[in-house]
């Protein structure tokens, strides 16, 4: 199993739009070789004394925080699936993104303990 991580800043105010767009994206990559697909909108998410998701996107108020993964077979599927799925028209005509790519952090992980 491969697992792509992201953490993203989303205006409040955008969250159905979010929803929808998240929920318009799934099956693309589920058709590209994804497994699952999870979007999670943060209702705990506690300021740190170092550090914390909120400071790591550089979230302003107003922002809420997304906390996302997509798990893949193989990171080999994953890349390959990934290419495909920004070379897919379908990707393109989502549209606008409701939330601050710009600000996104994202990273592929390799599990090492699973229950």
């Amino acid at each position: 199993m491969y697992i792509d991580g992201f953490v993203i800043p989303v205006p409040t105010e955008n969250r159905e739009r979010y929803r929808d767009f998240a929920a318009r994206a799934l099956p693309i990559f589920r058709e590209h070789g994804a497994t699952r697909v999870v979007e999670c909108w943060g209702t705990d998410v506690p300021d740190g004394k170092v550090t914390d998701f909120r400071g790591a996107v550089k979230a302003e108020p107003g922002e809420s925080v997304v906390f996302a993964w997509i798990e893949w077979p193989s990171k080999e599927v994953r890349d390959a699936g990934m290419a495909r799925v920004m070379e897919d028209d379908r990707a393109e005509a989502l549209g606008e993104m409701p939330f601050v790519g710009q600000r996104m952090i994202f990273g592929g992980f390799e599990p090492i303990v699973e229950g």
